[in-house]
């Protein structure tokens, strides 16, 4: 059966992603809300329910390539305390250098203080996410290469979605969402393969359990262990932690022997060594230091007087 050709990243700078469902991002803006203010505070009771208006903006992010990301996640939590929110600068874009206004806020008063932080916590992140990304998108294609650079499952516990999100925003891909995302045999599942009775039969076993909508890859750690990946059925070849070197040769090799089977590379790779990892045989570059290692952004909220 023929293989399906790997997607291909965003250009740098042209990112999109598709934000989740309306009960998914009321879900969980309920949830953020409820961990920063599980009791009431009196400050925010103190500012009662009088009509209120905010700037919200960004600081300093376009003098570091910033990008806005995360503003449906962001609005969902002012929605949720009862404001409503007008943006200056669309998801996606570039911020402003310097200090910029990025959205109106407008509500109750107790409701714009009570998910200020919240708000603020959430675009800093994503946009901190979308950045990275699209910094390294932006290093491949100024190498002239037109794979997928990708993320990777290293995000924060209960802000994935938010992060995978953002990605997208950035012009990345975010990887599966899940371990039900993609059927993938890692270096701890192979360490499993003879009593399964062998790759191959194991390689078999996932695949009638998992049905035949998803792909299957398989992480290998030298050309002997992706060639047999691959002609045991895998339709990804994940190459982990291989040097540049060996990583293109075994790409090679495996693309003579299987040019339909996606090569991906990863491991410890970051935006100052990924000009390294990239070649004709290579598909995808999966990068956990997206989400990771990504500094956020910071962004204030400014009331003003009546």
């Amino acid at each position: 059966m023929a293989r399906p050709p790997p997607p291909r990243s965003a250009p740098p700078g042209r990112g999109w992603a598709p934000p989740p469902p309306p009960h998914r991002l009321r879900s969980l803006a309920r949830a953020w809300l409820d961990e920063d203010a599980p009791w009431p505070d009196a400050a925010v009771a103190a500012a009662g329910d009088a009509a209120t208006r905010a700037q919200l903006l960004s600081k300093g992010g376009g003098g570091s390539g910033g990008v806005l990301a995360g503003a449906p996640f962001a609005e969902a939590v002012f929605g949720v305390s009862g404001c409503r929110v007008t943006w200056r600068v669309p998801e996606g874009a570039a911020l402003p250098p310097g200090r910029a206004l990025v959205a109106e806020v407008e509500g109750p008063a107790a409701g714009v203080l009570g998910g200020e932080r919240v708000a603020l916590n959430i675009l800093g992140r994503c946009s901190g996410v979308a950045s990275m990304a699209a910094r390294a998108v932006g290093v491949a294609r100024a190498q002239g290469w037109a794979g997928v650079v990708a993320g990777t499952r290293k995000t924060t516990p209960g802000f994935r979605l938010a992060e995978k999100y953002a990605l997208g925003v950035g012009g990345a891909d975010p990887h599966r969402g899940g371990l039900g995302g993609l059927l993938l045999l890692k270096d701890n599942h192979r360490a499993l393969a003879a009593a399964a009775g062998g790759l191959e039969q194991m390689i078999w076993g996932v695949r009638r359990a998992g049905g035949f909508t998803r792909r299957l890859g398989v992480e290998c750690s030298s050309a002997a262990e992706a060639l047999a990946a691959a002609g045991a059925g895998a339709d990804i070849v994940l190459l982990d932690n291989l040097a540049p070197q060996e990583l293109h040769a075994a790409a090679a090799q495996v693309k003579a022997a299987h040019p339909g089977v996606t090569v991906e590379a990863s491991g410890g790779i970051v935006l100052g060594t990924l000009p390294q990892f990239l070649g004709p045989h290579i598909d995808v570059v999966s990068m956990g230091c997206l989400t990771h290692s990504a500094p956020a952004l910071d962004f204030a909220l400014r009331v003003l007087e009546p």
